[in-house]
């Protein structure tokens, strides 16, 4: 048997045991990961060096080099993202409906977990925690494939969390990660038929694609992030500058950046070359449409391959639009249905902004910055989904769960 089913068989046979487990049972083996990540973290920052000496040599870029790197502030967050999602409701067993039948049949519908959910995702060994934590609370078990940049992170991390286990009822065997680096592992676990239950994706675009467009076991599609910040003609010009520098370079290299800012032509004809000069002094490269070179004449040529694009780094595509049909008709052709954002003082077209534009968030006078599991009080996510069967946004507890029906009778049988 290959790595890849084996551990997958391994997994799926704590699924029963999983789902009957008591939420004090899951919290305490949660409180017990947590533990072991602040114990541990030394090793966990030696493994990770191991990885970033790596990508150095390979040439990554710094934004990806940011998205690998782990230190004890960042480890010391990712426990607390464990502690958060202990402190959450468990979803599991609550009753969606609760029906009583004329005929005397009580229909209970209540959340039950997944069961075992394969996740794949690329350079970021936090993730490896986030999911790990989720699918614990949920009752799942997991299977983890990450990327082959992060190999010593995610070991390390998995050996501490399985080692964390095994002093719970938890069983570490619920908690396995493929060490493959290989392109065959991944066809391999997107054809787990009768193990995996479901695939969740977590990466850019052409990661995303090859799993829905390869996959035989069902897919939870997580959405690549290319977002707009749309600054209205009656934008607050303070409010629009921070949301924008905000949603750009707080952190560039995760999916609810921004990538376009789009700007009414009035607003632009006033404020734009201050907003490059403030993207400039941040070291953002910006590529612009031929009306925001005419006023910013350093601005690189954009085109529709750059709309296109997700950066993830220091890189901002600047477009004057006539009005806001325009910039909706942009989001349109150009977004993947992930955050948008409208910075306006007109309340009459920051309700068709919201109305309109088709994604999974959308702000009025906020930065995009905030799709995430975190700060939408759910803990710690395990995507941000884009597609709208299941789940949509981010995916929290709930999202990890489906549901049966429970039906108690009397003897009663139908005529």
């Amino acid at each position: 048997m290959s790595e890849v089913r084996d551990k997958a068989a391994l997994a799926k046979r704590t699924t029963s045991r999983m789902g009957s487990l008591s939420t004090a049972a899951k919290n305490a083996a949660l409180r017990s990961i947590a533990d072991a990540l602040i114990a541990r973290s030394g090793e966990i920052v030696d493994a990770n060096a191991e990885d970033l000496a790596r990508g150095r040599d390979s040439g990554m870029s710094t934004s990806l080099l940011d998205r690998l790197a782990l230190t004890p502030q960042r480890i010391e967050a990712m426990a607390l993202g464990v502690r958060e999602v202990e402190a959450l409701p468990d979803p599991v067993g609550e009753a969606l409906a609760d029906i009583e039948r004329p005929n005397g049949l009580r229909i209970r519908q209540v959340r039950v977990p997944l069961g075992l959910i394969g996740i794949i995702y690329e350079a970021r060994p936090n993730v490896t925690v986030d999911a790990a934590s989720l699918c614990l609370k949920t009752g799942n078990a997991v299977l983890l494939r990450g990327g082959s940049s992060a190999l010593s992170s995610n070991a390390k991390i998995v050996e501490v969390i399985q080692d964390a286990l095994a002093a719970t009822d938890v069983p570490p065997e619920a908690v396995q990660l493929v060490n493959d680096p290989s392109r065959g592992s991944v066809d391999e676990l997107l054809k787990l038929n009768g193990l995996l239950d479901c695939v969740i994706p977590r990466g850019g675009a052409s990661l995303i694609r090859t799993v829905v467009q390869n996959a035989t076991v069902p897919v939870i599609e997580t959405g690549a992030g290319v977002c707009h910040t749309y600054v209205d003609a009656s934008a607050e010009p303070a409010m629009a500058l921070d949301i924008a520098l905000n949603a750009k370079v707080q952190r560039p290299s995760v999916c609810n950046s921004m990538e376009t800012l789009l700007m009414h032509r009035d607003f632009a004809a006033v404020h734009l070359e201050t907003f490059a000069e403030a993207f400039r002094e941040r070291n953002v490269e910006l590529r612009g449409s031929d009306d925001a070179r005419a006023r910013v004449a350093w601005m690189k040529p954009a085109g529709d391959e750059d709309y296109a694009t997700e950066y993830n780094d220091y890189i901002l595509n600047v477009k004057v639009v006539d009005d806001l049909d325009a910039a909706l008709e942009h989001i349109d052709r150009f977004g993947t249905r992930h955050s948008e954002c409208i910075v306006t003082n007109d309340e009459a077209n920051a309700r068709r902004f919201l109305q309109e534009v088709d994604a999974a968030a959308v702000y009025h006078n906020a930065s995009t910055r905030f799709t995430d599991g975190f700060e939408f009080g759910f803990g710690a996510e395990i995507g941000i989904s884009t597609q709208k069967l299941h789940a949509r946004g981010p995916m929290g507890l709930p999202a990890l769960t489906s549901s049966k029906y429970i039906v108690v009778g009397d003897g009663q049988i139908r005529q």
